[in-house]
């Protein structure tokens, strides 16, 4: 059997943070689910909040400990993505890694995403 890529993948910082905001949380928690809406002046935001069990449909993304879903919308814009969090001196959070960005917003908040290529996603489900 072939091991495919992950779909995205999350630093030991990201894993770090969102162990700790799990853990934290009144009632269990299966992972964290991960998507995009429309928002903001460059056209999408990313979208995270917590799943109690696995969204049907979703694909499932495990890493360092951590699960993540995918909402199936997001998938083509999301591959290849790395999650990370970050501590600076005045604000702290998670931001994302995405190659397939092509612009932000001034203020941070938004993003414009390209989805993958047929090619690009037939080589990542080869595992090249």
């Amino acid at each position: 059997m072939i091991a495919t890529p992950k779909l995205m993948t999350v630093t030991d910082a990201a894993a770090d943070r969102i162990r700790a905001i799990m853990d934290k949380s009144d009632k269990p928690i299966a992972g964290l689910r991960i998507g995009i809406e429309n928002s903001g002046c460059a056209g999408v935001g990313y979208t995270m909040e917590y799943a109690e069990a696995a969204p049907a449909g979703d694909d499932v993304v495990e890493d360092k400990g951590v699960t993540l879903f995918i909402d199936p919308k997001a998938v083509m814009f999301l591959l290849g993505t790395s999650m990370d969090y970050k501590v600076e001196k005045m604000t702290s959070g998670f931001v994302f890694d995405n190659p397939n960005q092509t612009s932000a917003c001034g203020c941070g908040e938004s993003v414009e995403l390209e989805a993958v290529s047929t090619d690009a996603m037939n080589s990542f489900m080869a595992g090249e």
